[in-house]
């Protein structure tokens, strides 16, 4: 990722009060690069230019870009940057050394990946060390690693790249007994490239392509691979024609097949991607998620396209209509380790532990969800998740385990541009290394898993 061109803040000059340009963004980076990887703290919440952390709130717009894109480049190339940083280190950093760790790693990733002066990246991380009274006598040692690893990137970045997998021994070791070792390694391959943009089109997708600039993909979503505008900016937003989804998050709907005039329920249904579909293939859709601020986002987002459903705050365990409804979507809370393409810091966030929790929650959800559907209504289950504790074998024993609802499996040729994904069993999983259409930047899918099921008599 490459950030704006930084202008005034991307050489260390002095501005008023003697304070330093640039100089508190990359304090803000370290900051944040430290409450991720040592707080497990996910990234979209420190920077969210609302409720953010209070020093990225404090930063002007172009600083904000520049601190993201230093994160998101140091969590992506996180394996990379520690191996080459190690190198130039006689013996390894102490255990307590975080604050100089996070100080190497933010000016690393601008000296190796970002369109940084090195001068820059170099003099600013020396002078956060001499500003910190953690770091102030490592100063030197700071100013010598950087300063070799610029002058050595050229010849020793490639063969680092092509010798390192980017994520945690957790992470790496569950997707390799997942997916065997060429997939896991073609899996974190793609995760060291920003995923494009996906957008779900009410009508005519070969016109939005042309529109956006971007191609239509198998599955009928069109993808581009980067936007020239904020979204809000580009054609056909403010007439609500188009909403952004990955197209992996765009398949789960599809599953239940001709839905017109049913009553369907979205639960854990926010940002609304999915209840967009159900209307526009003719269910009366209620919507359901527990938290207050989501479902606004949510009516936001169906008032834009023009789309109305019943809307339901409540804890989804406690969920209780009416009357049963005909099909239902459970889109699950899990470990989000499908999208890291886009939110690289959910394997320094996240544990086996979190995947093992998240994993009962949701067979908590499902058990609830065939309970709120008629007898031979539909249930698709999903989630984002690449981990087969959260999808393939939760499934498997849930269906074991639950008299009351049996397997309904996907059939070949039943759903347009479906097919590459489908499993033996029926079920549905993308994972990033899938959909290769040639260069990684308009490559991938978010990692998903779906299965469907019946609700018996």
């Amino acid at each position: 990722m490459t950030p704006p061109r930084r202008g005034h803040s991307a050489n260390p000059r002095h501005k008023a009060g003697d304070e330093i340009a640039g100089l508190a963004a990359r304090k803000a980076a370290a900051r944040l690069l430290a409450a991720v990887i040592d707080a497990r703290t996910p990234l979209d919440g420190l920077t969210d230019n609302e409720h953010g952390h209070p020093q990225y709130k404090a930063l002007d717009g172009r600083d904000r870009a520049l601190v993201r894109a230093i994160l998101v480049t140091a969590l992506r190339h996180r394996m990379t940057i520690a191996g080459l940083l190690a190198k130039r280190l006689e013996k390894p950093l102490p255990a307590n050394a975080t604050a100089l760790s996070h100080i190497l790693n933010v000016a690393a990733a601008q000296i190796l990946f970002l369109d940084v002066p090195d001068s820059a990246a170099v003099d600013l991380a020396v002078t956060h060390a001499k500003s910190d009274p953690r770091t102030t006598r490592f100063s030197g040692l700071v100013n010598g690693v950087l300063r070799s690893l610029a002058r050595a990137k050229d010849a020793e970045l490639a063969p680092a790249l092509a010798a390192t997998g980017e994520a945690p021994q957790w992470f790496a070791e569950r997707l390799t007994a997942a997916y065997g070792a060429d997939k896991a390694r073609a899996i974190l391959a793609a995760h060291r490239h920003e995923a494009p943009v996906d957008f779900s089109v009410k009508t005519d997708p070969a016109l939005w392509a042309e529109r956006l600039g971007g191609i239509v993909l198998p599955t009928g979503t069109v993808r581009v691979e980067k936007l020239s505008a904020n979204v809000a900016d580009l054609p056909g937003f403010a007439d609500g024609a188009w909403w952004v989804q990955d197209a992996a998050a765009s398949l789960p709907a599809r599953l239940f097949g001709d839905i017109r005039g049913q009553r369907a329920a979205d639960l854990c249904a926010a940002p609304g991607g999915k209840t967009a579909q159900l209307i526009l293939a003719g269910a009366s859709v209620t919507a359901v998620d527990t938290s207050k601020n989501r479902l606004a986002r949510l009516k936001q987002n169906l008032d834009r396209l023009g789309l109305a459903a019943d809307l339901v705050q409540t804890d989804l365990l406690d969920y209780r209509p009416e009357q049963l409804f005909d099909a239902v979507l459970l889109d699950a809370p899990c470990s989000s380790t499908g999208t890291v393409r886009r939110h690289p810091d959910v394997p320094w966030t996240k544990t086996v532990a979190d995947v093992e929790k998240l994993a009962d929650l949701q067979r908590k959800l499902l058990a609830h969800a065939v309970a709120l559907v008629k007898p031979g209504g539909r249930i698709v289950f999903s989630n984002c998740s690449l981990d087969p504790l959260e999808g393939e074998e939760l499934y498997r024993s849930f269906l074991a385990e639950t008299p009351a609802a049996i397997d309904d499996p996907v059939g070949p040729g039943e759903f347009t541009g479906i097919d590459p994904f489908l499993t033996p069993e029926g079920t549905l999983r993308t994972t990033p290394a899938d959909l290769a259409l040639g260069p990684p930047g308009i490559s991938g899918l978010d990692g998903f898993f779906a299965a469907r099921m019946k609700r018996t008599a």
